[in-house]
């Protein structure tokens, strides 16, 4: 799957569940995903409780919902993480033209998953 053409231009709501060692998980809203040169899945991250999981347990789930009842389940691994760089400073400008001025000061990570598995949002079967 071509997650940068599927995600270029589609709208919705993302939502990026995490769980610590002790298996107790987290849900967060999270905005699409930037689609890096490699084809990892980038998500700008503060210093919170999804980030937290993240360093005990590397895998997540991320579901984006499309009006109504299309978009997909992505199931991740975390490969890798950044503290600096040209995508975590776009981030960070995306978060304060998307959330409000400041909101990109707060996006301290920027943390690089691969997809291991998608589905529909509903249903099983692959995204079209």
């Amino acid at each position: 799957m071509d997650w940068k053409e599927y995600f270029e231009g589609r709208r919705g709501t993302g939502f990026m569940a995490t769980a610590n060692k002790d298996g107790e998980v987290n849900i967060a809203v999270y905005s699409r995903p930037r689609v890096t040169e490699d084809g990892t899945l980038a998500f700008g991250m503060t210093d919170r409780l999804t980030h937290k999981n993240l360093r005990d347990n590397p895998k997540a789930a991320y579901a984006f919902q499309e009006p109504g009842f299309q978009g997909v389940r992505l199931y991740l691994e975390k490969v890798r993480e950044e503290t600096s760089g040209p995508v975590l400073e776009e981030v960070r400008r995306r978060a304060d033209q998307i959330v409000g001025s400041g909101a990109g000061e707060q996006v301290e990570f920027l943390v690089c998953f691969r997809v291991i598995r998608h589905l529909n949002l509903v249903g099983p079967g692959t995204p079209t």
